[in-house]
């Protein structure tokens, strides 16, 4: 058995998590990670992919890169039932149009985090603490399934960083990994978003791109007008997986509503991006991601 748990850093490469994993390189959130973990949808910009290259080259501890697959191709995989009936898995947060009464809404079936980010992150984790330490982790505390809400774990086999900034306190919760602690350095330091940028700056850091997949629901306003125009390519990408998701949907059965990315409800390439500066007006707020990836 491990007598200190050791310390693993869940890598998103936005903004909060490498703000993070540089300060622990710095030495001003300790103890030091024995490695950092990202888990790769297959649908990030390649800024992220760019951005996590050179990230790599600034830390003394590895990043594990691990994946589930592609989450574009399995959204838009067609799966056939027992009776041979046509259907594909809404595992993306969309914004919906029922066919029939107009009503708008938003998928319920989101699973992408769950099956591509937080599994994939604890099958890793799992393989670094190591199937036998587990196992006689296990064997030493002797705990029923049932009980394990209840449970107050005496000695955790690793802890578990996740970059979630204070200005996103709501989105702290403890991971499913009964043996494995969760940690918020940034919660900790009181670091807010605007801090980690502040802190980038200091110390001579470009500044991170924002992490996500290309075709996120999620997007603000103002991530979508950056993809469109310093990433046209990817925006494209994102117009023609909407496209390819309907058509999908179209030939489903039992489902009677049409698919969009965004929150308008409109398809992508029609959405009006204008700023309020553009449409002549004042904003009083920033349109900002609402960071619900949860890693």
């Amino acid at each position: 058995m491990m007598s200190e748990p050791v310390h693993i850093l869940s890598l998103g490469a936005g903004v909060q998590s490498s703000t993070m994993a540089l300060m622990a390189a710095h030495g001003e959130i300790t103890p030091m990670p024995i490695a950092a973990v990202f888990a790769d949808t297959q649908a990030e910009p390649p800024s992220v992919y760019t951005w996590l290259d050179w990230l790599e080259t600034q830390l003394p501890f590895p990043v594990h890169r691990v994946t589930a697959g592609d989450l574009g191709a399995d959204v838009l995989l067609p799966r056939v039932t027992a009776d041979g009936r046509r259907y594909c898995r809404t595992n993306l947060p969309f914004f919906t149009v029922n066919n029939n009464t107009g009503e708008r809404s938003m998928a319920r079936m989101r699973s992408c985090t769950a099956d591509f980010k937080i599994r994939p992150i604890e099958k890793k984790v799992r393989q670094i603490i190591g199937p036998k330490t587990i196992r006689e982790w296990w064997k030493k505390n002797r705990i029923a399934e049932r009980k394990l809400a209840d449970y107050i774990r005496p000695d955790r086999l690793a802890s578990q960083w996740i970059g979630i900034s204070l200005d996103e306190l709501g989105r702290a919760k403890h991971g499913r990994m009964i043996f494995v602690d969760t940690r918020w350095p940034l919660i900790e330091k009181r670091m807010t978003r605007r801090k980690c940028l502040a802190w980038m700056e200091e110390k001579g850091y470009p500044t991170p791109p924002r992490s996500a997949c290309i075709f996120c629901p999620f997007h603000s306003d103002t991530e979508w007008r950056r993809l469109r125009d310093s990433e046209p390519v990817q925006f494209e990408k994102a117009v023609q997986f909407e496209k390819a998701v309907q058509f999908e949907k179209a030939v489903s059965v039992n489902f009677v509503s049409t698919l969009f990315l965004h929150r308008s409800c409109k398809p992508l390439d029609q959405v009006d991006l204008r700023t309020d500066a553009e449409h002549g007006q004042l904003s009083l707020w920033q349109d900002e991601c609402e960071g619900m990836c949860g890693v």
